[in-house]
């Protein structure tokens, strides 16, 4: 007897009967590589060789008209339960509807298909597929029916006209075909439906009945593509007169729309396209003076590209400069104080080369002064005048202008409020161009008195430097110095320039002064500075004095590894300084002196922290790693147990779960019993004494360690 769950389509075997069971796949535990490598094409071809035939439900040969109609009733019957279960599903209809029309039953198939139609007469895939089986098996009639019937019910599916439209084209019933095209165009459709009835009669040269629909058609849809599309195809037959009719009546209706720019030049290019230049001419004008100025990007383009082609190039030029002009002169009336629009009408002004307008558009824009004395408000304004200076000087060659525009920016500027280091560099590099040492020096001067800024100061001394002038530089590095105690870039790069001059005594001693500072911006990038310095002079002990005054400030973790390291390394250069031939007792005693002071630095470091700072647990873990790095790269010399007797190890404790009858029934840790704290007090119970529970009552705990399983270990923090 077959089971219930029997596929007839697998030959009355169950799924699971056909599934394809696969190991289960284990975890890999040992991931170190094979000694010989299968490659990926070795394993697919061994996965094809030993992949099994596929399970095909068996063939079932019909010998008799009564196995034949077993199969028959137990086929329908299967269709009928899976209908019964699954109404709404329409794949199911379908296939039910395909099968009677395999079987060369179209009366049972119609059946089928109209039952499903009545579940779901609004799914125009069911009304496709009747339709299609109807054509399939030529039944005309039949088919129109269907059509009409679902053109009937579903008059907004495209798809529906289309088909029984190309159904009726191909059997040559061109009269119904239009007419079934009239019904459809009553409910007024989309372009594409216009369109597919104005080719239909085209294919068969009715131009006047085209004619007709398009008229129709830019009723129905009076947007630009449709009067552009209506004049081109009068273009096509070659009525001239009849296009730019079309064209007239488009600009009259839709001359304020949104897309009209793509109109119009459609309009100047069919007048071009007829040799009326004068007549496009009149259009594009027309059209830039209608069409708002933000729209007309496109426009302005076309316009040029004809002019270029047609007409006069100046011309063209200025009458395109004078729209733009006339668009930022609208803007900054609305805004005087919008300082972009007056770079860009600048801008504008610049490139048509008209001296005297450009520097009338730059006085206009300049004098319009921000209205409050905050930088915010003149960190735009400013580029204006940088502008114009550089204008003066690169473009149009005028040196004093150049000056007295420099000039009269710096005393606008409130450099008691603020300053812009920028416009004084600029001033000063333009009388270096200039050769005008001097005034560069008045201006730079000026701006150190006025406005000291870091930027201000890098660039003088830089300028001092390239000159040779070290006096100069000095005293600008001590200005630089009184002005800003606390910089210590200020301080780095004047030890730094005593050092180049191998002054080392003046070096030292401005690193002296700028460590004695009581504030600085980065102190640690001073005392890195002057610890290297020592070093590069071999004065290695003053630069463990160096270290020392350092530890008394801070106690930083990074001071220790740094302070333990140049122990290292300075006796290694030490020794590799020395002229002395070493022995293999004196070498061995070196090394053996350079462990001992780097480890009596270590020692004093993890002393510190154990006594002093015991909170800060992280940082002597880390140095601890340190010193067991640093013993490592020791060899044979270093002490490594040492550091490990001092490494901090996990400590693990447990609590004892006592049972019921007063016997021992489990271990849970600390870590845990701290979760379960906390769960309980932030949770069920926050107004409670979690603590107060006792351990017997945690019994149901999941998380539970067995005695053998928990181990013991101590800390040594």
């Amino acid at each position: 007897m077959a089971s219930k769950d029997a596929d007839p389509s697998l030959g009355y075997l169950t799924r699971k009967d056909t599934e394809v069971k696969l190991p289960r796949p284990t975890r890999v535990k040992n991931k170190t590589p094979a000694p010989i490598q299968i490659t990926a094409e070795q394993i697919l071809r061994e996965a094809r060789e030993r992949q099994e035939a596929e399970i095909r439900p068996p063939k079932q040969k019909i010998t008799d008209p009564t196995e034949l109609a077993d199969y028959r009733l137990r086929k329908r019957k299967e269709f009928e339960d899976l209908i019964r279960r699954v109404r709404w599903n329409t794949s199911v209809w379908i296939k039910y509807a395909q099968w009677e029309e395999s079987q060369k039953d179209f009366n049972r198939a119609r059946s089928v298909w109209e039952r499903a139609l009545e579940v779901d007469y609004r799914n125009h895939t069911l009304w496709l597929k009747y339709a299609e089986v109807e054509m399939k098996n030529k039944f005309i009639n039949h088919a129109r029916n269907v059509w009409d019937r679902a053109v009937t019910l579903l008059p907004r599916v495209d798809q529906l006209w289309y088909k029984y439209i190309h159904m009726e084209e191909m059997l040559g019933n061109v009269a119904g075909a239009r007419q079934i095209f009239e019904r459809w165009m009553s409910w007024m459709p989309d372009q594409q439906g216009w369109l597919s009835y104005i080719k239909f009669e085209l294919r068969y040269n009715e131009v006047e009945r085209a004619r007709a629909i398009y008229e129709r058609f830019v009723q129905c849809h009076p947007k630009v593509g449709a009067w552009i599309r209506y004049a081109k195809f009068e273009m096509k037959n070659g009525e001239i007169v009849r296009a730019r009719n079309i064209y007239e009546r488009a600009v009259e209706k839709l001359a304020d729309e949104e897309d009209a720019e793509q109109l119009f030049v459609a309009f100047a290019e069919f007048e071009e396209r007829c040799k009326e230049t004068e007549r496009a001419r009149c259009i594009y004008k027309f059209s830039l003076d209608h069409i708002p100025k933000g729209r007309a990007e496109d426009l302005y383009r076309k316009f040029v590209a004809f002019e270029k082609q047609y007409g006069d190039k100046e011309g063209i030029e200025d009458a395109i400069v004078g729209k733009r002009r006339f668009q930022y002169e609208e803007e900054v009336r609305k805004n005087p104080l919008n300082y972009d629009s007056w770079i860009d009408y600048i801008r504008l002004e610049e490139s048509v080369g008209n001296k005297g307008r450009t520097r009338e558009v730059y006085e206009r824009a300049i004098a319009n002064i921000p209205p409050a004395e905050e930088k915010r408000y003149w960190q735009r304004y400013i580029y204006l005048w940088i502008n114009y200076a550089l204008y003066e000087e690169l473009d149009a060659g005028d040196m004093e202008r150049t000056r007295d525009v420099y000039r009269e920016c710096l005393k606008l500027i409130p450099h008691e409020k603020f300053s812009f280091a920028k416009i004084w560099l600029l001033a000063a590099q333009f009388e270096i161009r200039q050769l005008n040492l001097k005034g560069a020096r008045q201006i730079l001067g000026n701006a150190i008195g006025k406005a000291p800024k870091d930027k201000i100061f890098k660039k003088y001394i830089e300028i001092e430097l390239q000159l040779g002038n070290i006096d100069r530089c000095r005293k600008l590095y001590e200005k630089y110095l009184e002005w800003a105690p606390e910089n210590c870039y200020a301080w780095s790069k004047y030890a730094e320039l005593e050092r180049s001059l191998s002054e080392t005594e003046r070096a030292r001693a401005i690193f002296e002064l700028a460590i004695t500072q009581p504030a600085l911006d980065m102190p640690e990038l001073l005392w890195k500075a002057y610890i290297d310095f020592e070093i590069s002079e071999g004065e290695y002990e003053r630069t463990r004095g160096l270290y020392e005054r350092l530890l008394d400030r801070t106690k930083h973790m990074k001071v220790w590894i740094s302070y333990a390291k140049f122990e290292a390394s300075a006796m290694e250069e030490t020794d590799a300084d020395s002229d002395v031939p070493e022995d293999g007792v004196r070498e061995h005693e070196s090394k053996k002196g350079r462990i001992q002071r780097a480890t009596r630095v270590f020692e004093r470091a993890i002393n510190y922290y154990r006594t002093s700072a015991p909170e800060l647990k992280e940082e002597r873990a880390m140095l601890l790693e340190e010193w067991l790095n640093m013993e490592s790269s020791f060899g044979e010399l270093g002490d490594v147990s040492v550091v490990q007797s001092k490494l901090p190890k996990k400590l693990k404790k447990r609590k004892q779960i006592s049972s019921e009858d007063g016997g021992v029934s489990g271990y849970v840790t600390s870590i845990i019993l701290l979760c379960i704290y906390r769960y309980l007090h932030i949770c069920i119970l926050p107004e409670h004494n979690v603590e107060s529970f006792a351990l017997a009552d945690m019994k149901n705990i999941s998380i539970m360690y067995s005695p053998k399983k928990t181990r013991r270990r101590t800390s040594r923090f």
